[in-house]
């Protein structure tokens, strides 16, 4: 089965190659996926993350799963030296860089638990697959119609930061500009929650990012730097 649908302002694709109706385990990711992106959006005035960002909800009234966020928030922020960072000043609590991810595994999970087998999750380009091999192209920094590589991809996650979806929008904490150093930076990981959130932490390390990424355990890097040379993992699942 293949279903399409826009969510959290991107669109979310979903592929099932298994035999059998899943149209009640389709139902329920984006379904979950509507539930994240009304309870964790900071562009909806009433979500959570809204009303605790506007100190409305004290920390002890916290729901479970915005703690588990803010957890990976902080962790990444510890773990890059403030350069990633979901607190800027000027710009309000915005944890959508850990969000995405992390909502979007929790999808395939659901499908995991539902019997499903061998899917392709793609939430605006950022991938999670079970079974496989999949392939999966990373797209061109500077031309939109060619990809750098295509991967290979069995039982994980790929995700991408770059520049060339919304401009300079990932800014480094430690100055509260726009990172500079990379156009582009891929991380394969376990899961999506890690992929994701890797990614981002690393465009805004700048250069010093491919080597942090490439560094975590279980991540392969795929990274096109301001000078337009290439960098990558040896490990890396080339196709």
């Amino acid at each position: 089965m293949r279903r399409v649908e826009h969510v959290m302002g991107f669109p979310v694709s979903l592929r099932i190659d298994d035999e059998g109706d899943h149209d009640a385990a389709a139902d329920a990711v984006f379904d979950w996926l509507r539930r994240v992106d009304a309870r964790f959006s900071p562009f909806k005035a009433d979500s959570e993350v809204s009303r605790y960002g506007r100190g409305e909800v004290a920390d002890g009234e916290l729901s479970a799963d915005l703690r588990e966020v803010l957890g990976l928030c902080e962790r990444y922020r510890a773990e890059t030296g403030g350069a990633f960072d979901v607190r800027l000043p000027g710009r309000g609590l915005d944890p959508c860089a850990v969000v995405k991810g992390w909502s979007v595994q929790r999808a395939a999970e659901l499908l995991a638990a539902a019997g499903a087998r061998r899917f392709c999750l793609n939430a605006g380009g950022d991938v999670v697959v079970s079974g496989g091999p999949w392939r999966v192209g990373l797209r061109h920094p500077e031309r939109a119609d060619r990809v750098c590589a295509v991967l290979a991809v069995t039982d994980a996650a790929v995700a991408t930061s770059g520049r060339y979806e919304r401009g300079d929008h990932i800014l480094d904490g430690r100055t509260g500009r726009p990172a500079t150093g990379l156009l582009s930076l891929t991380v394969v990981a376990p899961t999506l929650t890690e992929a994701d959130a890797t990614a981002t932490a690393a465009f805004a390390l700048g250069a010093d990012g491919p080597a942090w990424a490439a560094a975590r355990p279980g991540c392969e890097v795929f990274a096109v730097d301001a000078a337009r040379s290439v960098l990558r993992t040896p490990e890396l699942p080339v196709a």
